[in-house]
């Protein structure tokens, strides 16, 4: 990937990825050359050639000799991009679901200084998510969510569950990232410790598409995912009153 010229922050696209050997190659031809500086991609002990595929597309590769879940490959993720000296950090599913070519779009934001996190959004191109083909189901459970989360954190956000994010290296330095879930509610703890250290988040549209290759979480795990997004603004919620703090809200 051809280099960045003059002085600009540190862009490091990390991939949590499992499985993801048949999608990985499209995905990372797609990122836009020059649009950052070092790829890292963690690989939660996939059964696949995902980590060969990786090593030869010249990534960054680091492999979990066990599976730790989607929050916890996260979690590697951001210590070794900071490890690395990063300054802005974008997770990009190596699935191929959501589009690589806006990552100057999802970066741009933060190195101007106009925010600490943003967010490639499914929900600002009217009817952009069902065209995409995200099942009927996740679409409804998206809005329901996404409303009880802009009640309760009152950000006025399209959607707050998108995996398609950047960060600041401030913002992953600031929260304590490490007491988060190894789960997929790992992203709404993320959020809801965004607003409760007072960080700016952005967001910005992004296509998306389903398809057979692409992962995608089932019924019986969304329903988990669900309720602990439901759990999680009730957390967010009892600390701000200060009935009952959470380490996850806590310096």
């Amino acid at each position: 990937m051809p280099e960045r010229q003059g002085p600009q922050p540190k862009i490091t696209v990390v991939m949590p990825a499992y499985n993801a050997a048949a999608t990985l190659g499209s995905t990372y031809a797609d990122i836009p050359p020059g649009s950052c500086d070092e790829i890292i991609l963690v690989d939660d002990h996939s059964i696949d050639d995902t980590a060969e595929v990786a090593q030869g597309l010249g990534l960054k590769v680091i492999v979990h000799p066990h599976n730790v879940g989607y929050g916890g490959n996260q979690k590697t993720c951001y210590m070794e991009a900071l490890r690395d000296g990063a300054d802005i950090v974008v997770m990009l599913h190596p699935d191929g679901q959501y589009d690589p070519k806006i990552l100057p779009d999802m970066t741009r934001p933060i190195a101007e200084g106009r925010a600490d996190i943003v967010l490639g959004s499914r929900m600002l191109m009217p009817g952009g998510a069902l065209k995409g083909g995200m099942p009927i189901w996740k679409f409804a459970a998206n809005k329901f969510l996404t409303f009880v989360e802009n009640l309760v954190l009152r950000q006025g956000l399209s959607e707050y569950h998108t995996g398609y994010r950047a960060y600041s290296r401030k913002f992953l330095e600031t929260i304590p990232f490490l007491r988060n879930s190894a789960g997929f509610v790992f992203d709404t703890e993320v959020l809801a410790q965004a607003t409760a250290f007072g960080f700016k988040i952005h967001e910005v549209p992004v296509q998306t598409k389903y398809f057979e290759e692409g992962s995608s979480v089932g019924f019986r795990a969304s329903v988990v995912y669900g309720l602990g997004t439901l759990w999680t603004m009730v957390k967010y919620r009892l600390h701000k009153w200060g009935l009952k703090k959470s380490r996850l809200f806590e310096p």
